[in-house]
């Protein structure tokens, strides 16, 4: 996608991997599902659930979530036993 100038979106695309918090699962092709505190293009990290390949360098379709999100997450997982 462009921008109305014709800059391109994906040059603002950048993330950093602020906090490792849990790998939740591996893929036999090694993909992990995982839960990390990221900084998604210099914004201030939130937490962020989605599967990245073994070097980091690619990942899939994700959600994250503010702080107040996954509290209120956890309170609703804690609901279901």
């Amino acid at each position: 996608m462009k921008y109305k100038d014709g800059n391109n979106m994906a040059d603002d695309f950048s993330y950093q991997i602020t906090e490792k918090i849990k790998v939740l699962s591996t893929s036999k092709s090694g993909w992990t599902l995982e839960l990390n505190k990221v900084s998604w293009s210099g914004r201030p990290a939130k937490f962020d659930l989605r599967s990245w390949a073994p070097d980091h360098q690619k990942m899939g379709k994700g959600v994250t979530l503010s702080d107040e999100e996954l509290a209120a997450l956890r309170d609703t997982l804690n609901t279901l036993g």
